[in-house]
């Protein structure tokens, strides 16, 4: 047993020192790219480092192991920069998941569309539904669920929309004008 097997500080320190230069030179070939700082790059990648199973050595293969700790390290960062934005600064979000009051409306107006959607005649429940499937799918798709052509779903999605916007023109109350 040597000195560093007793001190698990010093081989971190140890490989830090080996690796340093190239995860440095990695993350700063990868940073902007990703749209980082290539220090916090560079700090992701030593807390992965640090968070292995049994850190105490370096990795076998440590520049395999860089490449890939730097791009997994970038991957995350813009999946990060896609899913948060800037704070607005108190206002509520302009989004129906903004404010209680907005989620509530927006979950009414949804379930009232669905309501009317399937009190539309014919097939358009079952083709309307299928082109709200949260899943998107593509008009082939839709065509082999509902064992139609490809080349007749547009006509009769058109039909079905006519008939649902007359159907819900006739719910809506039109608001009044007022002088």
């Amino acid at each position: 047993m040597t000195l560093l097997d007793h001190d698990p500080a010093a081989a971190t320190a140890l490989v830090v020192r080996a690796l340093g230069p190239l995860v440095r030179a990695e993350a700063r070939a990868e940073a902007p790219a990703a749209g980082l700082d290539p220090a916090d790059l560079e700090q992701g990648v030593w807390l992965r480092l640090l968070e292995r199973p049994g850190h105490a050595g370096p990795p076998a293969d440590p520049a395999r192991w860089v490449r890939d700790s730097v791009r997994a390290e970038a991957r995350r960062g813009r999946r990060t920069a896609r899913r948060e934005g800037p704070y607005a600064g108190g206002e509520p979000a302009a989004g129906p998941a903004g404010c209680p009051e907005r989620a509530a409306l927006g979950a009414a107006e949804h379930r009232a569309l669905r309501a009317a959607v399937a009190r539309l005649p014919g097939p358009c429940p079952r083709l309307l539904t299928a082109m709200l499937d949260p899943a998107d799918l593509t008009y082939r798709e839709i065509a082999g669920q509902l064992g139609m052509s490809q080349g007749s779903l547009g006509p009769i999605r058109s039909r079905c929309l006519g008939c649902l916007r007359r159907m819900l023109a006739a719910e809506v109350v039109a608001p009044s004008v007022r002088g």
